[in-house]
């Protein structure tokens, strides 16, 4: 047979009788060894790898035949655009280093990298490219780790991720602060702060759109949902008024990543569609407003029955509350409850007997609303009362259900 490839060679001399069916046995035509001669450098050319370039680069690239066994490291953000597979032809390979920024690999046309349009090598890994003649596949290293890590994965977790108001946009714009977030074997970080619209449809990256679906509403609770893209593990965050992750539009290409199914945090419109303004601490959310929301304010007296607060909606909450006992007639007697939102007879009190017209009672009290973000209130004053309200203040609240660590 003839030896027609490199590894066809025999490593015993005498058996090597030929090169890509040029005879060069006992006997052959001189002309015959001229001729082998050319064929051995025609394999060698074809067969084996030259030698291993290496070089740093600072942009991005077009990586073109003349890189086959190429090793090139990326110390920035780059866009490595591979020339088409056919002109590469079958078993050209390249190695990507991403050291610096995250680096994206796009093949040609309509052709593909690991059956995408692009590849995403993230800073600190590396990516290994071969050519197929037609498309192009990896040595799958970042899919295999990123596999891993999420198999070995147990429970869930937020660390991190406090919210804000954007400094320079607060009525619309929410800041994320660098997080790592886990459900069960689903995880996403992101180093730096992030940046999300509620004026406007989600659109990747920090600084765009983050509505999942319609436009900006008044008087509304949206969730702040993680989201994972597929391609790379990257994070993006997005607002929605789901309750729960299934009920969330998800962009293409993106998983949410939802903690005993639920978001990391939720913010609140008011009445003019703008962000509440409020400062976060851990899993304790305090209005941070000139004047706290008055939800109660009345000098008359009320049967205990529900209020709506300025909190979340969609699910409980432990409410943060302030009352002021108003400065009623004297001898008057002011009793205020305050209730679960789920039962009207687990009661605070909140009492102030005899009362004269200078009085003016303090009390501050937590309670859990129901998840319309009411609670139970009851007013009770005797005799009649006088001018001045008695109020009840939301001062804020604490998300008890989000399984968050650290601040």
């Amino acid at each position: 047979m003839a030896k027609n490839t490199f590894l066809s060679w025999s490593t015993t001399a005498n058996e090597n009788i030929d090169v890509g069916g040029v005879f060069i046995g006992e006997g052959c035509p001189p002309s015959n060894m001229n001729n082998s001669d050319r064929t051995i450098m025609a394999i060698l050319r074809r067969d084996v790898d030259g030698k291993t370039i290496y070089a740093a680069k600072s942009g991005s690239y077009t990586a073109v035949a003349a890189d086959n066994n190429a090793v090139h490291r990326y110390t920035a953000t780059a866009t490595v655009t591979l020339t088409a597979a056919a002109t590469l032809g079958s078993g050209w390979h390249y190695t990507v280093i991403a050291d610096g920024a995250d680096v994206a690999v796009a093949p040609n046309g309509a052709e593909t990298i690991d059956g995408a349009t692009t590849l995403v090598v993230p800073n600190g890994y590396s990516a290994t490219i071969y050519c197929t003649a037609s498309a192009f596949i990896t040595d799958k290293l970042i899919a295999r780790l990123d596999s891993k890590a999420d198999a070995a994965a147990v429970g869930s977790f937020v660390i991190g991720g406090v919210l804000s108001n954007n400094g320079s946009s607060p009525n619309t714009h929410v800041d994320i602060a660098a997080a790592s977030i886990r459900s069960d074997s689903s995880f996403v970080a992101n180093a730096l702060t992030f940046t999300k619209r509620l004026d406007a449809l989600w659109a990747a990256g920090t600084g765009n759109g983050g509505l999942d679906t319609g436009t900006k509403a008044i008087s509304t609770t949206y969730r702040v949902w993680p989201l994972r893209k597929t391609a790379d593990g990257s994070a993006d965050f997005l607002f929605s008024t789901s309750t729960t992750a299934g009920g969330v539009t998800i962009p293409s290409g993106y998983t949410v990543v939802a903690p005993n199914d639920f978001d990391i945090g939720m913010i609140l419109t008011d009445s003019g569609g703008n962000i509440i303004r409020f400062i976060q601490d851990g899993n304790y959310f305090r209005w941070n407003v000139s004047s706290l929301p008055n939800d109660l304010s009345t000098t008359a007296s009320r049967a205990i029955s529900l209020l709506a607060c300025t909190l979340p909606t969609g699910r409980r909450v432990l409410g943060l509350f302030q009352t002021f006992i108003g400065t009623n007639a004297a001898g008057t007697d002011a009793i205020m409850e305050i209730a679960d939102g789920l039962n009207s007879n687990v009661t605070h009190f909140v009492e102030n007997y005899g009362s004269n017209g200078s009085s003016r009672l303090r009390a501050v009290v937590e309670q859990f609303t129901n998840t319309s973000g009411q609670v139970n209130i009851g007013l009770t004053l005797s005799p009649a009362p006088a001018a001045t309200a008695n109020t009840f203040q939301t001062i804020g609240w604490r998300d008890y259900q989000i399984p968050r660590f650290g601040a």
